[in-house]
Formats: structure tokens, sequence, C-alpha cells
């Protein structure tokens, strides 16, 4: 993908999370909850002001520096990699696109916008940019683990073990 591929996909992304966002806002935040399916899912308006399952909730502004430098770190790697491949490259634009989308609201709002809650577990709301982050992160991983993977095969020593056991018994048979 081009780099001005690159930035649109990112900016589409971005763009579809503050929108999303704006609504949540708007029509969520007033009401509270919406049950989508009820026992499964439901939209829940929250301000998270800290991380993962509200994680370091009075350090905004220590997280908004820390995501910043995160977002450097990924868009940094996404242009210096020697490995060219465009499925980590989708990873990696999903995980900054993500990135920006929460980084907006903590910058912007203070706090980011959850809305998504799934009711048949017990786990954390979140929002569109989560997924997104957490999509491009779960791709990289089986990514990166079937590449070392494939490495590892590929890294055998094509000796035969029984080779090894020729040239012992040579050297033996010399020394009788």
């Amino acid at each position: 993908m081009s780099i001005i591929g690159a930035v649109l996909f990112v900016l589409s992304l971005v763009g579809i999370d503050q929108v999303v966002k704006y609504f949540v806002i708007e029509y969520l935040k007033p009401v509270g909850i919406i049950e989508v399916i009820e026992g499964f899912i439901r939209l829940r308006y929250i301000e998270n002001t800290g991380a993962v399952f509200g994680s370091f909730a009075a350090h905004t502004a220590l997280l908004t520096v820390v995501s910043i430098i995160l977002l450097g770190v990924t868009i940094y790697f996404l242009f210096t990699q020697k490995n060219k491949s465009k499925l980590v490259n989708f990873s990696l634009l999903l995980m900054i696109s993500g990135g920006i989308g929460n980084i907006i609201d903590r910058i912007r709002l203070h706090y980011v916008v959850d809305y998504i809650e799934p009711t048949f577990i017990d786990f954390a709301v979140f929002n569109f940019a989560d997924c997104l982050i957490t999509v491009g992160a779960f791709v990289l991983m089986i990514y990166l683990i079937a590449d070392m993977a494939k490495d590892a095969k590929n890294s055998k020593s094509p000796v035969k073990d029984d080779e090894f056991l020729k040239d012992d018994t040579v050297i033996d048979n010399e020394r009788n």
C-alpha cells in the first residue's frame, strides 16, 4: 500500500471512530444504556480516564503521553521495517488508527469514550478504536508466531543424524 493509501486508510478508520463517538455522546450519553441483545451485548456510555478496565484512571496525562510515544514507535516501525509484509503493514495501520482515535479523545475530552459492553462475560466496556488496536495486535502476533515457526523449520540442519555417527565410527576405526 502506498503512503497516500495508508494515510487515507488511517484517516477513514479514525473518522469512523470519531463519528461513532460523536453519536454516542449525543444519543447514548443522555440515556446511559441501550440493550442491543439482551444478555449478550449492550451500549453503555462510559467516560474512561484510565486504560484497560479503568486502570491508571488518576493518570490521564501520563496515559496520553505514553499513548503518543507508543503511537510514534508504531509509526516509526511501519516506515522503517525491513519486512514489507502487507499483513504486518495492515496490522500496524489498524493499531495506529485505533491509537489516534483514542488519543484524540484523551486530548480533546480528557477521557476516552467507551460504549460497547459485552454482558455475557465480565469484561471492560470498550470502543471501536480499542477493537482496531486489538485486532491489529492479534493479527501481528499471529503473523510473528507463524514467521518464527517458519524460520525455525527452515533453520534445521540439513545434515542427517546418522552422518555424525559415520564420522565418529571412522575416527574410532582409525584409532584401532
